[in-house]
């Protein structure tokens, strides 16, 4: 891993649990779902693509950019050469840069810390950090927001996932009175 992802990850771990404090999330689990979101983001995409394929998980993913395939591959490392077991480390690691309807808190945090870690400069990334004093759903729709703006400027396609994601994320707010 280059030094800048280590920093990069380092600022998600920190982060993370200072959101899972906030919020009520388990620090801990935080701490080793960040330490690991991003162990297969420098594999050849060769690589990733052979363990999609291989081991069933979601073929869609090879429709969209390969910047997402790292995200759930990744948790199928973290159980097989590292030992995780924990379904919530798991899925807070494969959901990292999608999202998904339904994200656990663990999910939220994980996934919005890679977003705010310190060490990120995007125009919408100090909007996030100060919605993040005050609910992890509203920060992650900014971030959100941001990732399919970026991407619809690209002229990329957008993994479904994220608007389940943003769409279940503004329910919850509604519904919440957040």
């Amino acid at each position: 891993m280059p030094e800048r992802r280590w920093k990069h990850t380092v600022g998600v771990m920190e982060t993370s649990v200072i959101l899972a404090e906030r919020f009520g999330a388990d620090p801990v689990k935080a701490e080793q779902a960040a330490i690991l979101h991003d162990v297969a983001k420098y594999w050849a995409t060769s690589r990733m693509e052979a363990i999609i394929r291989e081991e069933g998980l979601p073929a869609d993913l090879l429709a969209f950019d390969k910047e997402l395939w790292h995200a759930p591959v990744g948790a199928f490392v973290a159980e097989r050469d590292y030992g995780v077991t924990d379904l919530e480390i798991l899925d807070a690691i494969r959901y990292h840069t999608s999202g998904r309807e339904g994200m656990t808190l663990l999910d939220k945090v994980v996934c919005l810390a890679d977003y705010m870690e310190p060490g990120r400069d995007f125009p919408a990334v100090q909007a996030i950090r100060e919605l993040a004093e005050h609910s992890v759903e509203r920060a992650l729709v900014a971030g959100f927001d941001s990732t399919i703006t970026y991407l619809l400027q690209q002229g990329k396609r957008i993994y479904p996932l994220t608007f389940a994601a943003r769409n279940d994320l503004l329910l919850t707010i509604r519904e919440a009175g957040l």
